[in-house]
């Protein structure tokens, strides 16, 4: 937009792919940022196939999850304000993807020449136009689900154009795809709970976890640096420890719910007991099924992003780098659904989950075989 959005693209999921927060960016040729360059003739197909790989439309599975784990750990349960949520977070993370091959077109010119703006087969003016559409729709929807949803989408369409046009050429570049990350969860909180001060914990890890991968991604097309990919191996394991171990505080009157799930479930199933200190905020602490099915989602998601750090550490070669950021960018569906199981929301965590495998097997069709995940 995410995202979510982001890092390097030179791969599609079978191979190393880049982030959902490209953070490297340059300056380049005249020629390719004025949008010169040939348009390339082609079916319709070919039209098609050029926007599904500038959106990184393997890249959605990513997002929903976001949303959903927002309302697990607001203590809600999924709705219609949870769906128009995801669909905020969708057109706002897209827009990301087409504003950052816009801003990044000259240097893509150099460095990316196959991708669809400096290749020709999208023109400048449309990606910046679908840009802007997509961020409306973002909004609209926002709004639909109620003005809670709409005061947390606004500051993050903003920190969204903020870090494609300035911010990721910047320091703060990896702290505003964080912030990203973070609010996108915060949105699926506002439109199910109207609140967000329960989420804020969770939000926090996830944005950990993005500005780790974000980080690592500032090597990705040079490598040669050992620090990134170590601090997000560490990063990686305090998060895994942090979700397996960490209370969550429910807000009042919503831990007896304790999101059990999509609408449609037992809230008398209660998967948690609620216990605390005098005088501080009930907290809840998990069942025994609940917190084996935590502990399972963050082993997944320490699995997923920590070998390939740990490879990049020993050798961080720009293959070994790009690898380490698809890693990053797959562990943040694990861990969105461990998010939602520590909430005690099983069923939603588990549909989160799901996001992954269904996200390699579209990536693995034979239209979206070239397309990036990012």
């Amino acid at each position: 937009m995410s995202g979510t959005a982001a890092a390097a693209r030179a791969a599609s999921e079978a191979g190393p792919p880049a982030p959902e927060q490209r953070s490297a960016a340059g300056a380049v040729a005249p020629a390719a940022s004025s949008g010169s360059l040939p348009r390339a003739s082609g079916p319709r197909s070919g039209r098609a196939g050029a926007w599904a790989e500038l959106l990184r439309l393997p890249a959605l599975f990513t997002v929903p999850g976001d949303a959903l784990a927002g309302a697990a750990v607001a203590g809600a349960r999924p709705g219609p304000r949870t769906l128009l949520a995801i669909g905020s977070s969708l057109c706002l993370y897209e827009a990301g993807m087409a504003l950052n091959d816009w801003a990044d077109r000259a240097e893509d010119a150099v460095e990316r020449p196959h991708r669809p703006l400096p290749s020709g087969r999208i023109r400048p003016a449309a990606a910046l136009a679908a840009a802007g559409a997509l961020t409306g729709a973002g909004l609209a929807l926002a709004a639909g689900a109620g003005r809670p949803a709409l005061a947390v989408a606004a500051p993050l369409a903003a920190t969204v154009w903020a870090y494609d046009l300035t911010l990721k050429h910047t320091p703060a570049g990896p702290a505003a795809m964080a912030a990203a990350r973070g609010l996108d969860l915060l949105l699926g909180a506002a439109a199910t709970g109207g609140g967000t001060r329960a989420a804020l914990p969770s939000a926090a890890l996830l944005g950990s976890h993005t500005l780790a991968v974000t980080a690592v991604s500032r090597r990705e097309t040079t490598g040669g640096s050992v620090l990134a990919p170590l601090a997000a191996l560490a990063t990686t394991g305090a998060l895994t420890r942090l979700v397996t171990a960490g209370r969550i505080r429910l807000p009042a009157g919503r831990r007896a719910a304790a999101a059990p799930g999509l609408p449609g479930s037992n809230p008398a199933a209660q998967p948690y007991r609620t216990t605390g200190l005098p005088g501080s905020a009930p907290a809840a602490q998990p069942s025994r099924t609940t917190g084996a099915l935590t502990t399972a989602l963050a082993a997944a998601y320490a699995a997923t992003a920590a070998r390939p750090y740990f490879h990049a550490t020993l050798n961080p070669s720009p293959p070994l780098v790009q690898r380490a950021v698809g890693g990053g960018i797959r562990a943040t569906v694990p861990l969105q659904a461990a998010l939602a199981a520590r909430s005690g929301a099983p069923v939603t965590s588990l549909l989160v989950a799901a996001l992954a495998p269904a996200g390699r097997m579209f990536a693995k069709r034979a239209a979206m075989r070239k397309v990036s995940i990012t």
